[in-house]
């Protein structure tokens, strides 16, 4: 088994072993992972932190040994960046800017100097909805995990994953964690609740805010009214996602 390591900001992981691949989800500067399969210029991957699983351009990542790839597997050993932009610094003083979420813990390994302030460990659930604000008006990207381009899934991941949580990468895979909740008045600020589409498959997830509204992304990241048919989108005048079940991850 071989391992690796994001020494970029952010990098593409995809569908297939080509440029032209739907983007799946993405890799952030200084998370690390399993190479399931090597090619010329491919390599299948499996995040260490959600377990999510697709091909990275070879130019795109560097080979770690199993040593290092252990030990950020200790919860003391991760430290994330708490700001939207921060940056590190090479050997050769070239500024690298890195994103809201990125492991900054891996820049010694990586040759690289930080800085910058960081977070670890779990923090208050109070904290989610503050981390959740610095991602509004990001735009939908289908795949994406960052600050300029993020889906819904992604969305309540990175912002759990800042305050300590692993969440699944996907929407219905997070729907089967935590505990479910019977009615909208149990939750809580930084509550999950989900939604599906006409064939009954989750496909939506957002946080849910104080006062029976909800964080989300559509279109971009917004804050809608929410209720126990669903998202009530206040621009459009209408339900655009029809609620399926609320769940306490903490």
């Amino acid at each position: 088994m071989q391992y690796g390591i994001c020494p970029l900001s952010i990098v593409p992981i995809r569908t297939l072993p080509e440029d032209s691949s739907e983007m799946t989800s993405q890799l952030l500067y200084g998370e690390h992972f399993k190479v399931l399969e090597s090619r010329k210029k491919w390599s299948r991957i499996r995040i260490a932190h959600d377990q999510c699983e697709g091909w990275v351009s070879n130019h795109q990542f560097k080979f770690i040994t199993e040593e290092d790839y252990k030990a950020f597997e200790n919860p003391e050993n991760q430290q994330l960046s708490p700001d939207i932009v921060s940056h590190v610094c090479s050997q050769d003083g070239m500024l690298l800017p890195i994103v809201l979420g990125s492991m900054v813990s891996s820049s010694t390994l990586l040759d690289h100097s930080f800085e910058g302030s960081s977070v670890s460990g779990h923090a208050q659930k109070n904290e989610l909805v503050d981390v959740a604000f610095l991602y509004l008006k990001a735009p939908f990207l289908w795949g994406g995990k960052t600050p300029f381009g993020i889906d819904s899934a992604g969305f309540t991941q990175m912002v759990y994953k800042i305050n300590g949580i692993t969440l699944c990468r996907d929407a219905e895979g997070q729907s089967k964690q935590g505990e479910p909740l019977s009615f909208i008045e149990e939750s809580e600020p930084g509550d999950l609740a989900f939604f599906d589409n006409n064939e009954g498959v989750i496909d939506h997830v957002g946080i849910i805010l104080k006062d029976n509204y909800i964080i989300h992304t559509y279109g971009h990241v917004r804050i809608d009214r929410l209720d126990h048919t669903g998202i009530f989108n206040t621009e459009e005048k209408r339900y655009t996602h029809q609620l399926r079940v609320i769940k306490k991850i903490i």
